[in-house]
């Protein structure tokens, strides 16, 4: 039966909470909330930080003398007392996994019922210290900070089973091969009474055809009981990234049935795909295939969740896919259902954050771990998910909202809280890191993510230095390029109502700050002041042309380092989740900015790329840039040809090569060598590799300064 609909509710007071969860409570006077969704979507509750009381009436018919009913909150924003009919069931912490209660004698005693909640989703005023452990929805540089995500942002729904239930049941891959795979469970049964089960797990491929079963008989004690086995699959259709090959999947179902009856008891039925995954240096393989990882950055698809549509999430992935990307990073949330099915249809590797980012209270360890197995229980038979990490940068920050950025303060107390210890990198994360590796014995895990142990974040061209400084960098620190998982600058969306254009050029630079996460001052410090503007269209296309052409030129960069040190990156970010100016390449709407185009054509199987010209030479200077193909085609190439072609005013210079491509690689094609003539002006330069059904190009422009 699924409770969801319109539930009455109203802000929470002392006098109220000792009364609104008895049955016969009038509630005519209260407001409505959906269920599911967010209450600040509900407009009784449009600036409500709660605690909010809700209250549903039901009926249904008592359950059959053998039969067990059960309430599931699939999801509840971030804390809630639960009573059904006066009698209280439990409490729940924990937004992104069900919670669910047995209610079987409650529904023996009446038909009709009152189920009532009282639901906390606390503001975190002390951002430094935090007790929610919701991510990104409470503090994050790209949501309004004064959203409040509180609310039963998920179904719920009566269930019933028989006298054992499967509680949970965790299904990972643990052996994955052309020649044989292996799938190891975890359930934990609850029994009503002492009794002997016969367990039955059989593994259903595609086509309907039944590659593997098992039946054990387990003695189960009243209560929970965990058991464990192993299934054997041979011949398996194994499961590979779109860029590797099929995306394979299969389904698991898992029965238990008393022995002295025909229907099962309870069931559970899970997709999954027969993979394994590795990462090595931070050079990641999936099924002994190695794959440099093409990735971005995705936050929650809406600020609002639960109120997205399967098809926007679903939607999501494929833009992604379209870009040629091989990774999404879930930033720092755990998503809907929906965006980890379409990922694994469509042979997306997820990179999962537990909702951690930035800093935590001391009280909130026992709960983080309890999480975390949660977050491997739910999501760990999904082939997709690549890599847990724990928590994203565990330091200190809490920059106020629209305020101006002092870039040399921040830069200091950031990379002080990423290089000294501190209770959330040191003891937080170790925690959180031993509780994933401990469930989930088939992936890798990271601790934190931005430390310079691991991978790195680097905003150069936006929070410090010249975005021409990457390769710079990481020649002098080439820990720093193994794996760069956040980069890249923002750019004003096309959809941009909320910045009221008409009123160009007295915005409201404190309302866009605040609320829809433009930071000013940072756009002046990379030399896109909106007063140097005549027209707000002008500003938007050079945030624009600014945004891809780092996004491009940093890839490429990471490109030609592949695995020398380079696994990969994920840029920073794909699409946002809010109307707001971000690092997003994808607006709001779903509009692609001029980033996600060159995103895609940084991202292409094959890449034809030279060293970085100087923004402007000097005439006579000898200059020297090497040319590389890079291709990520599993297959070799022979035949190819480069072209260069330089442009200055009045004349040119062009040169050519032939050779082959090896799968998988960066190869030096030449070095192109001039002496820049004295002719002031543009400088081009035009490459494009043809050959063996390929065809790519690029173009790079610098100035000739006038002669002295």
């Amino acid at each position: 039966m699924d409770l969801g609909g319109t539930w009455r509710a109203i802000d929470a007071d002392e006098a109220l909470r000792r009364s609104y969860a008895e049955p016969d409570f009038d509630d005519d006077g209260w407001g409505g909330l959906n269920v599911p969704g967010h209450w600040r979507s509900s407009p009784d509750f449009a600036s409500s930080n709660g605690p909010v009381l809700a209250r549903r009436r039901f009926d249904a018919p008592a359950p059959f003398a053998d039969r067990r009913i059960w309430l599931t909150f699939d999801g509840l924003f971030y804390q809630s007392d639960v009573w059904l009919d006066g009698s209280y069931l439990g409490d729940t912490e924990g937004y992104f996994f069900p919670h669910t209660f047995e209610v079987t004698e409650h529904l023996r005693d009446r038909g009709e019922h009152v189920l009532a909640t009282e639901l906390t989703c606390a503001p975190q005023d002390d951002r430094t210290s935090k007790r929610n452990l919701t991510g990104v929805f409470q503090h994050w540089d790209c949501f309004d900070p004064d959203w409040n995500p509180g609310g039963i942002w998920r179904p719920v729904r009566l269930h019933e089973t028989g006298p054992v239930r499967i509680v949970r049941l965790r299904v990972l891959c643990t052996e994955a091969s052309a020649e044989s795979a292996a799938l190891s469970f975890r359930a934990i049964l609850d029994a009503s009474e002492a009794s002997t089960v016969e367990l039955r797990a059989f593994v259903v491929g595609v086509d309907g055809v039944i590659l593997n079963e098992a039946t054990e008989e387990h003695t189960l004690a009243a209560g929970e009981n965990r058991v464990e086995w192993r299934i054997g699959i041979d011949q398996p259709p194994l499961w590979w990234p779109h860029a590797l090959g099929a995306a394979n999947l299969v389904d698991v179902a898992v029965e238990v049935r008393l022995l002295d009856r025909s229907e099962p008891s309870d069931s559970r039925t899970v997709r999954t795909g027969l993979r394994k995954i590795a990462l090595t240096n931070w050079i990641a393989s999936v099924n002994g295939e190695r794959l440099f990882l093409k990735g971005t950055n995705q936050g929650p698809n809406r600020m609002a969740l639960g109120e997205a549509t399967g098809a926007e999430l679903e939607r999501d992935v494929a833009l992604a896919k379209d870009a040629g990307l091989d990774l999404l990073r879930l930033h720092a949330h755990v998503n809907r259902p929906e965006t980890y099915a379409a990922a694994d249809a469509a042979g997306m590797l997820l990179w999962q954050d537990l909702p951690l980012q930035w800093a935590y209270a001391r009280s909130t360890r026992k709960q983080a771990v309890r999480q975390a197995r949660e977050a491997v229980d739910l999501l760990a038979h999904h082939p997709s998910i690549a890599l847990w990490c724990a928590h994203n940068e565990p330091i200190s920050l809490d920059i106020e909202p629209g305020a101006p950025i002092d870039v040399g303060a921040a830069a200091r107390k950031t990379v002080s809280g990423m290089v000294l210890p501190s209770w959330n990198k040191t003891v937080l994360d170790s925690s959180l890191r031993r509780a994933l590796e401990k469930a989930d014995k088939t992936r890798p895990v990271i601790a934190h993510s931005g430390i310079p142990t691991g991978d790195s974040h680097l905003y150069l061209g936006w929070y410090h230095n010249e975005e021409t400084d990457l390769p710079r960098v990481l020649s002098t620190w080439p820990r720093l390029s193994r794996f760069v998982s956040e980069f890249g600058a923002q750019a004003v969306p096309d959809a941009d109502e909320f910045m009221e254009p008409a009123r160009w050029p007295d915005l409201d630079w404190d309302r866009l700050g605040r609320v829809h996460a433009l930071q000013k001052t940072l756009f002046e410090r990379n030399g896109l002041d909106p007063s140097g503007y005549a027209s707000f269209d002008r500003w938007r296309q050079a945030t624009q042309t600014y945004q891809a052409n780092l996004i491009r030129r940093h890839i490429e960069t990471l490109r030609r380092i592949k695995y020398r040190p380079a696994g990969g990156f994920a840029q920073f970010c794909f699409a946002d989740g809010h109307p707001a100016v971000t690092w997003s390449v994808l607006d709001h709407e779903r509009n692609p900015k001029l980033g996600y185009e060159a995103l895609a054509a940084a991202c292409a199987p094959i890449i034809v790329v030279a060293d970085r010209p100087d923004a402007v030479y000097e005439p006579g200077t000898a200059v020297a840039l090497d040319v590389h193909v890079v291709s990520d085609r599993r297959d070799p190439m022979t035949a190819l040809t480069v072209r260069a072609a330089l442009a200055w005013t009045g004349d040119g210079h062009h040169r050519a090569w032939t050779g082959d491509v090896p799968a998988d690689a960066c190869v030096r094609i030449g070095t192109l060598q001039f002496v820049v003539p004295d002719a002031p002006g543009p400088l081009t330069l035009d490459l494009s590799v043809e050959g063996s059904g390929v065809k790519a190009s690029n173009h790079y422009e610098c100035l000739i300064a006038p002669s002295a």
